[in-house]
């Protein structure tokens, strides 16, 4: 299917700063551009926004002044639904009720051409739903972009239940043709990203209720070990934590109170208060000019121990350690190892010193004492690592294991006894997510890594990183979490148990 003729108008219905900021990505790719909104005025004062920002773009050498002075010439503010007659696309971006989306394009219908392709910009509306009053709902479509619209290239083509696989191929051609990443994806309550990243702030959102780790601490260790951008307390400060909890709620009704999907009390609790983040100066932390910011939980210098024992082979990424400590200059023993058990280090006190297997330290207490380490995305390359102890570990063990993630030259944050920690049960729920909604087919694997990238720049996608740290240790994280907090919650997803299945076999 090819994309929409660049000689063609698009109309854009919404002038708040996702609407201006489609029509600019419109105006750069050629089109004419309408501009309407029901606020009288409101259109052309968005024309003269989306000028001063090309205008900008002029003045730091990031667009030309002839494609500048081309773009505004096809710029027109509407003041009737009636002028967008001629629109080849028209997208709507208004506010997120139903009621009022659905009168929009029922009105819209009456003035176009039955051939004129209908996109909503919703974020948390089903797209079915939106195009349910239409004459014609296969011509319909979700474009969901990411705000900034012009500066992130992420768009996800939502086909409705009625639409018609032509007007999405029309669709995720065209936005291609604008030089945007588009992403096909089923009409389900988040779509692509809103559906898979909910993990990433409710595991640790959960964290923190449990008392094991304070959000600074949760934040560094997620971006420090586990390579993401931003943590998801510093994150949803940014976003506001009105916006997430009200997405996350969304998600949550939608898929009938599914546990996978619960929101956090905490994040509801600071919504109340009016704590939303940066706009109201506070949030999880404070943002008030010249305010202290927290800092994150890092142990102090401590003694590396000069030899430990290796018993097996460590799973996931994590047998790197290896060579890794033996490059550091520490002896490392080697036992055999024992069938069906994942390797460990021995410590000089004789404490085991594991990868978090989702189930908390203390809860192995009958094989002696206990140390955990989480999950990093590249043990060599990470900053942080972090530990947990049981019960009975020594204090000099806990000392040694401390000192041997320094002489690997990581910081080092010590945490409560969670279970799964904080980056291998995220990681692992991610992964979980992403392969719910592929064995759905919401959307294709290519196409929800993608997402998963760009949307909200993760440093991988999620089914490259199951693949990457083994199926199975993903499985077995989630197992041990089902036993930990019973419910359903982290029950791992069939297709996920079956990828695990036939890795082990091959075993």
């Amino acid at each position: 299917m090819t994309a929409i003729d660049p000689a063609r108008t698009v109309s854009v219905v919404g002038t708040g700063t996702m609407g201006q900021g489609i029509a600019q990505v419109a105006l750069l790719a050629g089109h004419p551009v309408r501009l309407y909104d029901a606020a009288p005025g409101r259109a052309a004062e968005a024309g003269r926004a989306i000028a001063a920002r090309l205008d900008r773009l002029v003045d730091k050498g990031r667009l030309d002044a002839a494609r500048r002075d081309a773009a505004l010439e096809g710029l027109r503010p509407a003041e009737d639904p009636a002028e967008l007659a001629d629109s080849a696309l028209v997208i709507e971006a208004i506010l997120e009720q139903l009621d009022a989306k659905q009168k929009l394009f029922v009105r819209l219908e009456s003035v176009v051409r039955d051939d004129c392709l209908l996109a909503t910009n919703t974020s948390s509306l089903s797209v079915t739903a939106v195009g349910g009053a239409l004459r014609l709902p296969g011509r319909l479509v979700g474009l969901h972009f990411f705000n900034p619209a012009p500066l992130l290239p992420l768009v996800e083509v939502v086909r409705g239940h009625a639409t018609d696989r032509a007007a999405a191929d029309r669709a995720r051609a065209t936005v291609a043709a604008w030089g945007k990443t588009p992403v096909s994806c089923a009409d389900t309550p988040g779509f692509i990203v809103n559906r898979v990243a909910r993990p990433f702030y409710a595991e640790a959102f959960r964290v923190h209720e449990e008392g094991a780790a304070d959000p600074a601490t949760i934040d560094a260790v997620l971006r420090e070990s586990g390579g993401f951008a931003m943590g998801p307390f510093e994150l949803t400060d940014l976003i506001g934590q009105d916006v997430n909890n009200a997405v996350t709620r969304s998600v949550y009704e939608a898929f009938f109170h599914d546990p996978k999907f619960r929101p956090a009390l905490s994040q509801q609790r600071l919504v109340e208060a009016g704590l939303l983040g940066r706009k109201s100066g506070r949030g999880w932390f404070d943002h008030a000019e010249g305010a202290a910011q927290p800092r994150p939980h890092t142990a102090e210098p401590c003694a590396a121990p000069d030899t430990v024992g290796l018993h097996g082979r460590l799973p996931a990424n994590a047998d790197v350690l290896h060579s890794m400590i033996e490059e550091a200059g520490i002896k490392v023993v080697h036992d055999r190892a024992v069938a069906g058990q994942d390797g460990f280090i021995a410590l000089p006190g004789g404490t085991e010193l594991t990868l978090a297997d989702g189930s908390g330290a203390t809860d192995r207490a009958h094989r002696g004492p206990r140390i955990t380490f989480d999950l990093a995305l590249d043990y060599r390359d990470c900053a942080r690592v972090v530990l947990a102890a049981s019960e009975t570990v020594p204090a000099a063990d806990l000392t040694a294991a401390t000192g041997l993630f320094q002489a690997l030259g990581k910081k080092v944050s010590v945490i409560g006894d969670v279970p799964g920690m904080i980056v291998a049960r995220t990681v692992a729920m991610l992964v979980d997510f992403a392969e719910d909604a592929a064995g759905r087919g919401v959307a294709s694997r290519e196409d929800t890594d993608t997402a998963m990238r760009l949307g909200v720049n993760y440093p991988m996608g999620p089914l490259e990183w199951g693949r990457s740290i083994g199926y199975d240790w993903v499985r077995r994280v989630l197992r041990n979490l089902d036993d930990e907090y019973p419910g359903g919650r982290y029950a791992a997803c069939q297709p996920l148990r079956r990828r695990a299945a036939v890795e082990e076999s091959l075993l």
